[in-house]
């Protein structure tokens, strides 16, 4: 398994399942390479997850059928972890197993995430719903005889594509003329340029990213975007000062930071622009008002703020600590620990985007911690 682009529909599908008990079990496993970059390592991360899982499903007060059907999942788990743990680009691991819901899946993820364990009624997709937002990119590299293709977010990038010619030197050979030699060498440039960009077409094709950036020279970037198909050049972003044949994935990252960060800064602006306006909520009850109605276009949240709250074990209705019952079926709530995840569940199901606020964090939690902007 390598690592894979976080879709939202499979993350919304994992959302959508809920078990009548305590049976799902939700495994997150960091594999950053900073801290994980060999075998021994990864093999000890493994099984200090492992081990952890195994006392907090001993621990949990679960009857026995539950722990029975815990203990399987985590088996199933511990097998693929030892024996099929991907490493290529991949700096984490999501596992969420449940035999009552016939489910197994296993995420390779290109985002470093939190190790976590989680023991629910329904998967843990809050910390993939915080990375489905960061938007994706692709990142090409071109000079005249080099072509690469980065690909990944504003945490990670990883290589996936790359395409080299070999361009005629600059010295004349054979006696040709000067000027017919640099034609050769130019229409040789431009046949390099076409096929770069053909190798973004159909790696976007495969699998779309949002924007794409664009390195090297300053004096072929142009005649490299006039080569790229129109879908494609609307979604430029942006050009980088980078060494074509030298720079690591981690130094077009730090390239990238700069347009990123001010991407954020836009992106947050706009929204912000918009609290306080008609259809947006601020505060606890009445973001879950909303999200109980389906009524939510983008949730904001706080990733560091946490507030306890009750889920309904039935629906999901999700509503602010104390509640009673539900008032949708009148089934019991049962209390959580930070009302974030199951309301980031909420968001999903009803296909709304899930935006953590970073630059401008101070002014949400003034609002109430979390906000929303509404469909009607």
């Amino acid at each position: 398994m390598n690592a894979a682009t976080i879709d939202s529909g499979r993350v919304r599908h994992l959302s959508e399942l809920r078990a009548d008990r305590r049976v799902v079990l939700s495994l997150y496993l960091d594999l950053d390479p900073s801290g994980f970059a060999t075998p021994p390592a990864r093999s000890s991360a493994v099984r200090s997850l492992i081990d952890e899982a195994g006392k907090q499903i001993e621990g949990a007060g679960l009857g026995k059928d539950e722990v029975k059907a815990l203990r399987s999942s985590l088996e199933r788990a511990e097998s693929f972890l030892e024996a099929d743990l991907p490493t290529e680009g991949v700096h984490s691991v999501a596992v969420f197993a449940a035999e009552p819901l016939d489910l197994f899946e296993t995420l390779g993820l290109p985002q470093s995430l939190p190790t976590r364990i989680a023991i629910g009624r329904s998967p843990l997709v809050g910390p993939l719903a915080v990375a489905v937002n960061e938007e994706s990119c692709g990142v090409v590299l071109v000079n005249r005889e080099v072509g690469r293709l980065l690909r990944g977010d504003g945490s990670v990038l990883r290589e996936v594509a790359d395409v080299r010619n070999e361009v005629h030197g600059q010295h004349q050979q054979g006696g040709w003329s000067q000027p017919r030699y640099e034609r050769t060498i130019e229409n040789e440039v431009e046949e390099h340029l076409r096929g770069v960009a053909g190798m973004v077409s159909r790696e976007f094709d495969r699998q779309p990213f949002r924007q794409l950036f664009v390195g090297g020279p300053q004096e072929l970037r142009a005649g490299f975007r006039s080569e790229l198909r129109a879908d494609l050049a609307e979604r430029l972003a942006g050009d980088l000062g980078v060494d074509v044949s030298s720079a690591s994935p981690d130094d077009v990252l730090a390239a990238m930071q700069p347009a990123l960060e001010a991407q954020r800064h836009r992106r947050e602006q706009e929204v912000f622009e918009r609290l306080g306006a008609p259809l947006t909520a601020s505060g606890t009850s009445e973001v879950l008002k909303a999200l109980n109605e389906r009524r939510v276009e983008t949730l904001l949240i706080d990733e560091v703020r946490s507030e306890p709250g009750t889920v309904c074990t039935t629906c999901g209705w999700v509503a602010p600590a104390g509640s009673g019952a539900c008032p949708a079926d009148g089934s019991p709530l049962e209390q959580v620990e930070d009302l974030k995840e199951p309301a980031v569940e909420l968001a999903l199901q009803q296909e709304a985007r899930v935006m953590p606020v970073r630059v401008r964090a101070d002014e949400l939690r003034a609002a109430g911690g979390i906000a929303a902007l509404l469909r009607f």
